[in-house]
């Protein structure tokens, strides 16, 4: 089945934050705040890359929910004999969502949205090979999001560029075979953004149609001495400009952006 890639102007984008600081939850203005419980295996796999490993607790679940009315997703680790009890206690501390990384298979998936029985809303991370593989038929379950996370796939795949799914076709193939909320990559301020221009991952963003993405580390270091609600609407604003353009403005940023990630050296690039 074959989805629009183009997104409509209509589609809310979501932005959504890493974060258990109470303040800076309250400031930010996002749509939905993650809480990271994934620490198992973490650090093993992802040894030698650089990327965030945050080392969230039960206690700052319960400090976010305090702090917040907004949209609160709790990243679980990889379906185990852990997960039941994860499920549990992140459903009984207020958890919108869960959030569940490194799927390998259908049925993993099937059993989490079983022992959740719609309390709450389940999303999943697609990044690994068997996910992207299997992302027609995880599509079809009744999900809250699909993320494609872009580092974990590379390291599956021995990869130093993390952006080479956009350039070799899987990411969009995986997108015209999701029709569920899709987000991928993420966001700092839009003139800001390293290797890639944040300006391009915006365009892309908009032109596969997505839901929804992350603020990423690199964005709390690019608004320091900046107004945080200011600059979180600005970057909305640009969302929103991306949605607005011409095919041939869609077609012309679509093209810087394949051309910078060929340019890239081969070297640790990971969404910072």
């Amino acid at each position: 089945m074959k989805f629009p890639i183009f997104a409509s102007r209509s589609v809310y984008f979501e932005l959504c934050l890493f974060s258990i600081d109470p303040l800076l939850i309250k400031r930010a203005g996002v749509d939905s705040i993650i809480v990271d419980w994934e620490n198992k295996g973490k650090s093993e796999r992802q040894n030698g890359f650089d990327t965030q490993i945050n080392a969230h607790s039960i206690e700052d679940l319960q400090i976010v929910r305090r702090a917040t009315k907004a949209n609160v997703i709790c990243r679980i680790n990889a379906i185990g004999l852990h997960s039941e009890v994860e499920i549990e206690k992140a459903i009984e501390l207020g958890a919108d969502e869960i959030f569940i990384p490194m799927v390998r298979s259908l049925q993993e998936v099937e059993w989490a949205l079983h022992r959740v029985d719609k309390r709450i809303g389940v999303g999943i991370l697609i990044e690994t090979n068997a996910a992207v593989e299997n992302a027609v038929q995880l599509g079809q379950l009744p999900l809250s999001r699909i993320y494609v996370g872009l580092n974990d796939l590379a390291i599956e795949n021995q990869s130093r560029n993390i952006f080479l799914p956009i350039v070799n076709g899987v990411l969009e193939r995986v997108r015209n075979s999701i029709a569920l909320p899709f987000g991928f990559g993420g966001l700092t301020l839009q003139d800001k953004g390293f290797p890639i221009p944040c300006r391009l991952l915006i365009g892309e963003l908009a032109r596969l149609g997505c839901h929804f993405s992350f603020l990423r580390r690199s964005f709390l270091a690019d608004i320091k001495g900046k107004d945080l609600s200011f600059e979180v609407d600005r970057l909305r604003g640009a969302i929103e400009e991306a949605k607005c353009r011409t095919s041939q403005e869609v077609h012309r940023d679509h093209e810087q952006l394949l051309e910078k990630i060929k340019l890239l050296e081969v070297g640790n690039c990971a969404l910072i």
